[in-house]
């Protein structure tokens, strides 16, 4: 969930993660990789879904990631900043569901739809564990 190369600090003979930047959030690094694969998966899908289900993928997949970042901006504000992580997993959720439109209109193959789908569910774990968990990396 966090990233912890060099990010630890000793505290009472504990080592504790130091997040100093959102993109220190393991998270929002898997995201903001998934959208941008999602982007290029995407160009490759027919000219008449431009306006739908490309675009659609194409947004909710960025909505993940940018809801990560847009709560940690707001991250004194605890209910705040979870409430944005619940606005990720929505939005995480809704990509499943586009995901499983472009695999059954075979505009990607099952693996590739399985190996995405696979990679939402464990942004969905982390997601549900920071909100559960906040308080623990709230020394920033």
């Amino acid at each position: 969930m966090i990233k912890t190369e060099d990010r630890k600090q000793r505290t009472k003979g504990r080592s504790k993660t130091v997040i100093k930047s959102v993109k220190d959030l393991n998270v929002y690094q898997i995201a903001y990789n998934l959208a941008t694969e999602i982007f290029e998966i995407t160009k490759k899908f027919p000219k008449e879904e431009t306006y739908s289900l490309t675009d659609q993928m194409r947004r909710s997949s960025r909505s993940v990631a940018i809801n990560i970042r847009e709560g940690y901006a707001k991250r004194k504000y605890e209910q705040v900043f979870i409430r944005h992580l619940n606005d990720s997993l929505v939005s995480s959720e809704e990509t499943r569901g586009w995901l499983d439109f472009a695999k059954d209109c075979m505009y990607m193959t099952k693996d590739e739809h399985k190996r995405l789908d696979n990679k939402y569910d464990e942004v969905n774990a982390m997601l549900y564990s920071l909100m559960n968990n906040w308080q623990s990396f709230s020394d920033i």
